[in-house]
């Protein structure tokens, strides 16, 4: 048996609630990643019976695939930055509209270890949510740690809202 450590433990057992929710909703998800490299779809689809409910996961790390994969605008990009409130509600938005499910979240961020600038250091992450016929919501997390803590608060984070909005 693989070892898992609390992180992962706790990472689960948020995906476990989530899938049980879209279950008894009748609902969809869709993942818009940057800095989380796919490991919020991962998380999730670790569950037995996701397909039934997770509708597909865009892992997006450059302009140009933000862009064409979900619809970014490039003045976005060029007056905010990848990692901005304006690009996290654009990919959330660009997710739901393109793919058709019933709950978004985008995720862009700094996970380093370079990377980080003054206005952003290391650590910096926007996170979106967003349900069909509702408003984009966005928050913007700091958190500590090397690339590996980042991302997986990162997860933990965006786990934690996909719960929130769903039950909300």
């Amino acid at each position: 048996m693989a070892h898992t450590s609390a992180g992962d433990d706790a990472l689960h057992a948020l995906a476990q609630d989530i899938a049980a929710e879209f279950t008894r909703r009748g609902a969809t998800l869709v993942t818009a990643e940057s800095c989380s490299g796919g490991w919020i779809a991962k998380t999730l689809t670790d569950i037995a019976g996701s397909s039934s409910w997770f509708e597909c996961g865009v892992v997006a790390y450059s302009y140009e695939a933000k862009e064409a994969l979900l619809g970014v605008r490039p003045e976005t990009l060029e007056e905010h930055g990848a990692v901005s409130r304006e690009t996290a509600i654009e990919m959330v938005s660009g997710a739901l509209a393109r793919y058709g499910a019933t709950v978004a979240v985008a995720v862009t961020g700094i996970a380093g270890p370079s990377g980080g600038t003054a206005d952003k250091p290391v650590g910096t992450v926007w996170i979106s949510w967003k349900r069909r016929g509702g408003y984009a919501q966005a928050e913007l997390f700091h958190f500590d740690g090397d690339r590996e803590a980042v991302r997986r608060q990162t997860v933990a984070a965006a786990l934690r809202g996909i719960r929130k909005i769903l039950t909300s």
